[in-house]
C-alpha cells in the first residue's frame, strides 16, 4: 500500500482515498475497456508506468489485484509491470527506494538479456526491451512520450494502449493527436485532462477522460447503501469491472471508449449496487435482498432541488 495513512486506517475505520483509489479504479476500468477493444485480457498485456510516485504506484497495484482475478500469481503480474522513474526502470539494485516503490521493482536477474548503455534501462530501453502493451503516463512531466517512444511502441504492438495521464493538460507526457499521427491511428487513447475529439487521416477519433467522478460517486453511494464497514481492494476491483462494462466501444455501441458523463446516474447506481453485493459477500456489510438493496440506493442519491427566486430591484 502507497499512502501511509491509508495503510494505518484502512482496516480500522471505512476510509476511500480517491487521489490514489479513485484514480487507480478509474484507470483500471478504461484499461479494461481497451482491452475488451482489443478481445485482450489485462492480465496477457506488459504495462510500462512511467512516474513511479504515489498515482503511479497505486494504479500498478490495482493493476496487479485485477490481473490475479484474471488468473496470474502476484510474482507473474510483477514481472508484466515496469515502473520508469527519473533515473529509469525501478530495479530492486536501486537505493533509496520507497517501500511501494520496492514492492514494484524488477528483479535485475530477471532482465539479463536486456541491453542498456545507462546505469538503469531508459523508458525508450523498456520500450525496446519489454515491448509493452500499454503505457501509462503520471510524471507530471510534459512531453516524456516523445515520437521516438511512441513509435518504437507501436512497432511491437498492433494496437498500443496509451494514457498520459499528467494535468492539467500542459503537463501531459504526449497530445492525443501527436499519438494517433505517431501511430496511424491504431492507438487507443485516454487522458487525464479533457482533450475532447482528434482528427486524423479523415477520421474521427474521440479521446476518453479518465476522470474520478466516474468512480467514486458509485463506490460512496454503495458504502453508505449497505452500512460497510469497510472499503475493500475487492470493492474497487467490481467498480473498475463495472465501469469497463459500460464501455460504449467495448459493446459496439459507438467509438467513445467510456459513457458520456450525462450517463453518470445509470453508472453510479450500477457501481453501487456492485459495490454493495461485494460488501455483503466480504461480511462487511448488512445483509439485504437485492430490491431493498436498490431501493437503498436511489432513497440515498442525491437530487438536486433548486428553488426558484425572483430578483428585486433594492
Amino acid at each position: 500500500m502507497r499512502c501511509r495513512l491509508l495503510r494505518r486506517y484502512r482496516d480500522e475505520v471505512c476510509c476511500f482515498n480517491d487521489d490514489i483509489q479513485g484514480t487507480a479504479s478509474v484507470t483500471v476500468g478504461t484499461l479494461l475497456a481497451a482491452c475488451r477493444q482489443k478481445g485482450k485480457k489485462l492480465s496477457e498485456q506488459k504495462v510500462v508506468f512511467v512516474g513511479a510516485g504515489s498515482a503511479g504506484c497505486g494504479i500498478a497495484e490495482q493493476v496487479m489485484i485485477q490481473m490475479t482475478a484474471e488468473g496470474l500469481t502476484e510474482e507473474q503480474a510483477k514481472k508484466q509491470i515496469f515502473m520508469v522513474d527519473r533515473f529509469g526502470l525501478v530495479m530492486d539494485t536501486m537505493d533509496g527506494l520507497r517501500d511501494f516503490q520496492q514492492a514494484l521493482a524488477q528483479k535485475n536477474a530477471d532482465l539479463n538479456d536486456w541491453e542498456y548503455s545507462g546505469d538503469y534501462p531508459s523508458l525508450l530501453d523498456v520500450m525496446h526491451c519489454a515491448e509493452p502493451d500499454i503505457l501509462i503516463g503520471v510524471s507530471g512531466k510534459a512531453g516524456l512520450f516523445t515520437e521516438q517512444v511512441v513509435s518504437t511502441m507501436a512497432k511491437n504492438v498492433e494496437r498500443p494502449i496509451i494514457f498520459p495521464l499528467s494535468n492539467p493538460s500542459k503537463h501531459v507526457e504526449a497530445h492525443p493527436a501527436d499519438v494517433l499521427k505517431w501511430t496511424k491511428g491504431k492507438a487507443i487513447v485516454a487522458t487525464g485532462s479533457p482533450f475532447g475529439e482528434v482528427e486524423y487521416d479523415g477520421k474521427i477519433y474521440p479521446v476518453a477522460q479518465c476522470n474520478n467522478s466516474y468512480i467514486f460517486p458509485g463506490i460512496g453511494l454503495g458504502v453508505l447503501s449497505v452500512k460497510s464497514q469497510r472499503v475493500s481492494d475487492e470493492m474497487l476491483r467490481v467498480a473498475s469491472k463495472t465501469l469497463a462494462a459500460a464501455s460504449p466501444s467495448a459493446n459496439g455501441k459507438g467509438e467513445e471508449l467510456l459513457p458520456a458523463f450525462k450517463d453518470l446516474t445509470q453508472l453510479s447506481k450500477d457501481i453501487a449496487f456492485a459495490v454493495g453485493k461485494v460488501a455483503q459477500q466480504e461480511g462487511l456489510a448488512l445483509e439485504i435482498d437485492d430490491d431493498t438493496l436498490r431501493e437503498r440506493i436511489d432513497n440515498n442519491f442525491w437530487k438536486p432541488e433548486y428553488r426558484f427566486y425572483k430578483r428585486v430591484s433594492i
